[in-house]
């Protein structure tokens, strides 16, 4: 009698249990907000990112030359470069000694694709700005990798005057900040660092802006706006591998009803809040440049899954999501632009 006693206790604490996690869940859904709506200016929307980001804010500038002003690329290889195909990685990360990616062979790729409709027309890319950053000592994206980027935009129609290529920092793989973070030459979580160019503290996310929308206002000393956390899920299935809650930093002046632009800032693999907390959110520089430059700013998020494969984290350069990943049928980046247009809906 016993025993069956403390089998029933057991199955009733392991009731409790379940319960006590569904709530939980619930709770968690219940507490990320709905994506809030703006007064926004639909053609100034810009997009930064870090590795696989960086990779990715290629591919949305690309797919969607029609409607992104700017991208910024810290540490990204050429459009379309794996083809689909894992196996190409290496080369696209510039891994593999004496073979490059090959740009030309990108920019055909994407002509065949817009030839087909299925990304914009490359001449909208003529009036596009692009910030293009890697570091002399990043050991994962290598600078051959990033070079071949910079050739992809010249070839593809961006004017030399539009393009910006910092690659003399002797940084790691990173996002880089005047002061927070790893030494400039880690090559480490949380992948955000702190690297001295003539003397001062780099400030990549004022320097990638600036280039992005031209003469900005200072920055604001320590960022004043509010930090929302919303519903991912509304944009993203849980076959993206997307979260199912991302970030928008709105400043007081967005709040307040003026007109903002939209920055889509997409962190790198191993760097979502699930693997590092809020740190690519709030310390990688960008909330201080937005506060006074009536910038909206989107963090949407990658975590780590096994279905689809992406162990990592990482945004889909390679196929994972899917052949079209690389498109505008892609789900990553259709979620992506759903929560760009969402945001502009204020009535």
């Amino acid at each position: 009698m016993q025993k069956r006693t403390l089998s029933g206790l057991s199955r009733v604490a392991g009731l409790v249990l379940v319960w006590g996690l569904v709530l939980q869940v619930q709770v968690q859904a219940q507490a990320a907000e709905k994506l809030p709506a703006f007064k926004v200016d639909a053609t100034q929307t810009t997009v930064s990112g870090l590795s696989s980001g960086a990779f990715m804010a290629v591919q949305l500038q690309v797919a969607y030359s029609a409607s992104i002003k700017g991208a910024g690329v810290v540490a990204g290889g050429p459009y379309y470069c794996a083809a689909g195909n894992m196996l190409y990685a290496g080369i696209c990360m510039g891994q593999v000694m004496f073979m490059p990616p090959n740009p030309a062979l990108m920019v055909n790729a994407a002509k065949r694709f817009a030839a087909a409709g299925q990304i914009d027309t490359l001449s909208h890319l003529k009036k596009r700005h692009v910030y293009v950053f890697s570091g002399t000592k990043d050991t994962v994206v290598l600078q051959p990798a990033v070079d071949a980027t910079v050739a992809f935009f010249k070839q593809a129609g961006v004017p030399e005057a539009n393009l910006k290529y910092v690659n003399h920092v002797p940084a790691g793989h990173a996002v880089i900040t005047p002061s927070f973070g790893g030494n400039c030459e880690a090559n480490a979580a949380p992948y955000i660092s702190h690297c001295d160019v003539n003397g001062q503290g780099y400030d990549q996310a004022g320097d990638l802006l600036s280039h992005l929308y031209g003469p900005l206002q200072p920055k604001a000393s320590s960022p004043t706006g509010r930090l929302v956390a919303f519903n991912q899920r509304a944009f993203a299935a849980p076959m993206t591998s997307m979260a199912e809650e991302a970030y928008l930093y709105v400043p007081q002046a967005c709040a307040a009803g003026e007109t903002c632009k939209v920055h889509v800032a997409l962190h790198g693999c191993m760097q979502s809040a699930e693997s590092v907390g809020n740190e690519f959110v709030t310390d990688t520089g960008y909330n201080a440049w937005a506060d006074t430059n009536h910038l909206l700013v989107l963090y949407p998020q990658v975590n780590k899954s096994t279905m689809p494969f992406n162990p990592q984290g990482c945004w889909d350069w390679f196929g994972y999501t899917g052949t079209n990943y690389a498109t505008k049928s892609s789900m990553q980046m259709l979620a992506i632009k759903s929560m760009v247009t969402a945001l502009g809906k204020r009535k």
